[in-house]
């Protein structure tokens, strides 16, 4: 069996693994159709995020197939399948208040621990979802990313009424964009990148600027998406008094004006990944909606032995969703 491996930054290889045959019970062994690229695996990969391990295996977007199952595990062979790319323990106090997302014990596959991208992956059938008949494996894969945005915008009230400034279109940023508009907010996408912004524009009838085009206009809730400093720093200055700022990026160089905020109550949110099950139930029923206008995302599909393409492809900032194909 092959699989993709980073021995250290900048260096990913196919090499042929020999994982041992024996399940346990409550396991499943998964033949992957699709992996996506994640941004997070594109800083593993550049050795830009702190807590990641060496050497690994990438990938945790992954959607692919049972071929074997343990005798406890719920799902059948031949049950087509989404991850759930980060382990809790369920008994921390954190677990115990719902929130598994920041467990004290919390592994990331791709991350501090072995992702999906081979052929083929054994996972314990907790960290796995059937996908319903009616979801294309193509809009599957979005489950994983689409759930962050699900856990963000869970954060503050979206209506008719909110207007919205996304600051980022890559993946993240345009899935806020386009969930929040699907909820019916009046939505500004702002990037420095002119073929982002003309991406976000054929998603759906949505304003998209540059930074400097903002001017003094303010809107109710502004969600940071760039994971770059300027753009943290705008989001204040953006927002409304008593408006909301969610954060998804993470950038620890950003300075804030505290007494701004203070004087203008605005709510800063920090959100991470998302919570088990609810946050990737969710995001598996909107994308069951076929009004949802989300399949442009998904800018290249590339035999997953292209690697080194897809991920040049992926970092060149100029593609939305790029997915390896595993089949």
């Amino acid at each position: 069996m092959l699989e993709l491996y980073l021995k250290r930054p900048y260096e990913l290889e196919l090499r042929e693994s020999h994982p041992s045959d024996f399940l346990q019970e409550g396991d499943v062994k998964i033949r992957l159709v699709y992996g996506g690229i994640c941004g997070s695996d594109l800083r593993v990969f550049q050795g830009k995020l702190a807590h990641a391990s060496y050497p690994i295996r990438p990938g945790h977007e992954l959607v692919g197939t049972i071929i074997e199952a343990g005798k406890a595990a719920p799902y059948k062979v031949g049950t087509r399948v989404v991850v759930f790319p980060n382990s809790f323990c369920g008994e921390c106090d954190l677990c115990l208040k719902g929130k598994t997302n920041i467990c004290r014990h919390k592994k990331s596959i791709g991350v501090n621990a072995d992702g999906g991208f081979s052929e083929a992956m054994t996972i314990s059938a907790k960290y796995v979802f059937p996908i319903p008949e009616d979801l294309t494996d193509e809009r599957a894969i979005l489950i994983e990313p689409f759930a962050v945005v699900v856990h963000a915008l869970k954060k503050v009230v979206l209506n008719k009424d909110t207007t919205v400034a996304v600051v980022g279109s890559g993946n993240e940023g345009m899935l806020a964009v386009i969930l929040a508009n699907y909820l019916g907010a009046k939505v500004t996408a702002i990037d420095i990148n002119p073929m982002k912004r003309e991406m976000v524009r054929k998603l759906a009838d949505i304003k998209a600027i540059a930074p400097d085009e903002v001017g003094d206009e303010k809107y109710d809730v502004v969600i940071e998406a760039a994971g770059a400093k300027s753009a943290v720093e705008q989001t204040t200055r953006m927002v409304r008094s008593g408006g909301a700022v969610v954060l998804i990026g993470m950038i620890p160089e950003a300075e804030l004006p505290i007494v701004d905020i203070v004087r203008n109550e605005i709510t800063l949110y920090g959100s991470i990944i998302y919570t088990y099950p609810d946050d990737f139930l969710v995001s598996m029923e909107y994308l069951r909606d076929l009004s949802l206008n989300i399949d442009p995302i998904i800018t290249k599909i590339l035999p997953w032995t292209e690697y080194q393409r897809a991920y040049e492809m992926a970092l060149s900032g100029n593609q939305g969703k790029v997915v390896l194909d595993f089949k």
